[in-house]
């Protein structure tokens, strides 16, 4: 992982279809965020945000634009204004987000929507082995992991104003039709895959009997978690921007799906020695989400693990049309394409 981290991790300069009128930015901040003063300086994290983000740097300050990207948006795309409200709403009980200071859905401004949260100094692991970190510690730094995810699913999401954040029930069926349908949608140009036409009929035949709701992050992964400088401790959970109501295990084996991918795609334990590294097995990082939300054990993991591998197969074919169609935009995309035909085999072997 070592490459990708050099790709995603800092700062560069704004590019020039991502620039915006700084004066006018500027303008805005003095009049709606307390303590604001500037002069600033704009620049552009390199993490591959679908919704680009910025580091705003005062003398006295530092805080992170998010924006919606310039052009045109396919309808409910790049929602920040969900974003600022999922992360507004955790604050107030605590939960570790960065804080919010305003929200601008004036166009004018600087091109599209945005909001302004404070940024946060600490440490982002891409290598899910964490080799920066001492081996006596490691179990440390993914019983927080574990904790922050729990307790994410323990939130009264209608007691913190998110009553009407999402739909209730029926979340895992509405999302095999979302992923199936866009396959279908990309199929003219990336083909079909005959174990992810298998799963499309598989997977709607089994979905588990059992309805839970609750905030889900919805990419619950590693790298989108934000470390105490020297502590095995979590001071912020970034992009929120797949956030809804949701099934908690769909969350939380999704997250859980690292144990089950290599390396080269996203920071993945598949193939490591855990004992020799002192993280967690599989099993017992399930059996501390169990104890943490009051469960004796997660009855379907498998169709849960094989439903996530199905829907990131479905990502990763969409890519795979992108390229056909030479709309692709990350200088890794063949790479994800890829990894199309032995994901959508591991899950459909495992729905066996």
């Amino acid at each position: 992982m070592a490459d990708e981290a050099a790709e995603f991790t800092g700062t560069t300069a704004v590019r020039e279809a991502l620039r915006f009128d700084e004066a006018r930015l500027g303008h805005w901040l003095a009049h709606s965020v307390a303590g604001y003063a500037g002069p600033m300086t704009v620049e552009l994290f390199k993490g591959g945000q679908s919704n680009p983000t910025y580091k705003v740097i005062t003398p006295e300050k530092t805080y992170v634009l998010r924006r919606k990207p310039p052009g045109p948006l396919l309808k409910g795309a790049h929602a920040i204004e969900r974003e600022a409200c999922v992360i507004k709403a955790l604050a107030a009980v605590d939960y570790p987000v960065p804080r919010v200071h305003g929200v601008c859905t004036d166009e004018h401004v600087i091109g599209t929507p945005f909001y302004v949260m404070d940024w946060i100094d600490g440490r982002i692991f891409w290598d899910a082995t964490l080799p920066r970190v001492s081996r006596e510690s490691r179990t440390l730094y993914y019983d927080a992991i574990n904790q922050t995810i729990a307790r994410l699913h323990r939130i009264d999401y209608a007691a913190v104003g998110l009553r009407e954040y999402g739909r209730a029930g029926k979340f895992i069926e509405r999302q095999i039709a979302r992923w199936s349908q866009q396959y279908a949608a990309d199929s003219a140009d990336a083909g079909r895959d005959v174990n992810m036409d298998r799963l499309i009929a598989w997977l709607p035949a089994h979905i588990p009997s059992e309805e839970e709701t609750t905030l889900v992050h919805g990419d619950f992964r590693i790298d989108n978690l934000v470390f105490h400088p020297t502590e095995a401790r979590i001071i912020a959970v970034l992009d929120w921007e797949l956030s809804t109501l949701g099934h908690p295990l769909v969350d939380f084996s999704y997250h859980l799906m690292m144990y089950r991918l290599p390396p080269r795609i996203i920071a993945g334990l598949a193939g490591m020695d855990l004992p020799a590294l002192n993280i967690p097995s599989e099993t017992e990082y399930v059996e501390a989400y169990c104890r943490r939300t009051d469960r004796r054990v997660i009855a379907h993991m498998d169709f849960y693990l094989i439903f996530n591998m199905f829907r990131m197969a479905a990502i990763f074919h969409g890519i795979k049309a992108r390229v056909a169609r030479g709309t692709a935009t990350s200088a890794r995309a063949k790479d994800y394409a890829a990894e199309l035909d032995w994901m959508a085999a591991w899950a459909w072997e495992h729905a066996q």
